[in-house]
């Protein structure tokens, strides 16, 4: 069994090396070592988008809350697909045309040539703010990735956590955003599989038995309620609009956004969009659904899921897996749940070395370096930045272990999502947003996730209601907010002028 894992986990990444090497032959300027040089093709950048949006959450962390809130979990699914269906169907091409009309190959171009700035203010603070939280959300799948390798590999956390680390770590290095998107689609479509089967044979592999709901209600008539497992009305309010609202991260998050700048043109899109929907209501419905019958299928009556599915029930795929399926799909299973999360780590480290390397190093202090310098110092930038999130993986692995993969990796979505998404969004679509608006939108979302999560979720009262709504949604709204004040206050040049 331990040989056929090792070499299934061989082959799957002899693959992602041969995706690095032959996507490397494509790089010979920075647009195409950040975006692919703006070429690329619907299904691999629906998938690409969809895969790095996704990450190890969706396999360890969402099924696991699946197999502890039952039902109500399904509210994750509607959010995520109200959010791709909204990125795509009324943001993407907007973004698209007005990236390609600026020149645009990161966020931080996006918005300075947007808002016309003469300054270096907005895109320090874009690129400050991008660094730090995509620092913490690739040490949150760095954490996820020693885990997985613990759960399904018999290995140790640490040196898990290392190889899956040296592993996206190498490819990336050689092959740039071209590596990534090409090794997204090929993670996405193992994902995508993998994740939509399990549960149809599971399913059949029990006989049928019971009915999903009765099932659950045998177990815990709260686990039925598809508003939430609480007898507190409000708290169930709190939980739902928490799972719902993940999905305001589709809405701007630079590292899907860069998708649609990679974009062949605006056609791509119009077919892309339907990809990138039913890829998300089929993996996030089947992840949730495994984690149904995992509960159904592991637990009795009365008894505390931690106590057979490990800690907050996120060892349910790997036990899934263990149980139903032969020897050589778990190999196969282990390699997805991997492709989940290395899907999610190559895209942001690309993200993290754009924000470094040119947005800092080329735009601020060497306007005058040529691309092809700029790409070979872009490939050392990622090494030292992809270290110090291995670091901080380490660290925190040891400080907290009793930390959730859930909440861990929302709360690096969150940071990133509430800073960006609010300016992207009125980028798009309200003349009205200024610069200083914009500024003030950035510094509100970064302050606010961290406020909401430190300071005010711990507190007695109103912090459990916070804990269960979860830092993205206030945060996102107190930038729209803050957006909107400032910008009335300091209205956009041009208005000013027609004034």
């Amino acid at each position: 069994m331990e040989l056929t894992k090792f070499v299934v986990l061989g082959i799957y990444i002899a693959i992602l090396f041969l995706i690095g090497i032959i996507a490397s032959r494509r790089v010979k300027s920075m647009s195409d070592y950040y975006v692919g040089g703006k070429r690329l093709g619907y299904w691999a950048v629906a998938f690409s988008a969809r895969a790095t949006g996704e990450s190890g959450w969706l396999l360890i962390g969402l099924t696991g809350m699946g197999a502890l809130s039952g039902l109500s979990a399904y509210w994750v699914v509607v959010g995520e697909v109200l959010g791709v269906a909204i990125s795509w169907w009324f943001m993407a091409k907007r973004f698209k045309r007005k990236s390609d009309q600026y020149g645009a190959i990161t966020v931080p171009d996006y918005l300075e040539s947007h808002f016309k700035s003469t300054k270096k203010t907005l895109r320090i603070l874009a690129a400050s703010i991008l660094s730090v939280f995509v620092v913490i959300y690739v040490s949150t799948q760095i954490d996820v990735t020693g885990k997985a390798f613990e759960s399904m590999m018999g290995m140790n956390y640490e040196l898990g956590a290392i190889i899956g680390f040296f592993i996206v770590l190498t490819y990336i290095f050689i092959g740039g955003f071209v590596a990534a998107v090409w090794s997204d689609f090929f993670q996405g479509i193992l994902m995508f599989l993998g994740l939509v089967l399990l549960p149809i044979v599971v399913w059949f592999s029990m006989d049928g038995g019971t009915g999903i709901v009765e099932g659950l209600h045998n177990i815990d008539p709260a686990l039925t309620n598809i508003w939430g497992t609480s007898d507190n009305t409000w708290m169930n309010i709190a939980a739902m609009l928490g799972f719902a609202m993940i999905g305001l991260g589709f809405l701007g998050s630079p590292q899907v956004y860069v998708r649609f700048m990679s974009i062949k043109d605006e056609k791509e899109i119009d077919k892309g969009k339907w990809v990138a929907v039913v890829f998300t209501l089929l993996t996030d419905a089947a992840a949730v659904t495994i984690g149904i019958l995992g509960r159904i299928f592991f637990t009795s009556p009365g008894q505390n899921p931690e106590a057979v599915l490990g800690k907050n029930a996120e060892h349910v795929l790997g036990m899934m897996t263990e149980n139903f399926l032969p020897y050589l799909l778990v190999a196969i299973y282990i390699a997805i749940v991997l492709s989940a999360i290395m899907s999610t780590i190559d895209s942001l480290l690309v993200i993290a070395s754009s924000a470094i390397t040119r947005d800092f190093y080329q735009k601020i202090f060497r306007p005058d370096l040529k691309d092809k310098d700029l790409t070979k110092i872009s490939r050392w930038v990622t090494l030292i930045m992809s270290l110090l999130a291995l670091a901080i993986a380490l660290i925190i692995a040891q400080i907290s272990p009793d930390r959730t993969v859930f909440w861990m990796v929302i709360f690096g979505w969150s940071g990133i999502a509430a800073t960006f998404c609010p300016v992207i969004i009125l980028s798009l679509f309200w003349k009205g947003l200024s610069e200083q608006g914009a500024i003030a939108a950035m510094l509100t979302g970064f302050i606010c996730v961290s406020l909401f999560k430190f300071v005010l979720i711990p507190m007695e009262g109103i912090g459990p209601y916070l804990k269960k709504l979860d830092v993205l949604a206030p945060s996102f709204a107190i930038a729209m907010l803050a957006a909107w004040i400032f910008s009335k206050i300091y209205p956009p040049k041009n208005t000013l002028q027609k004034n």
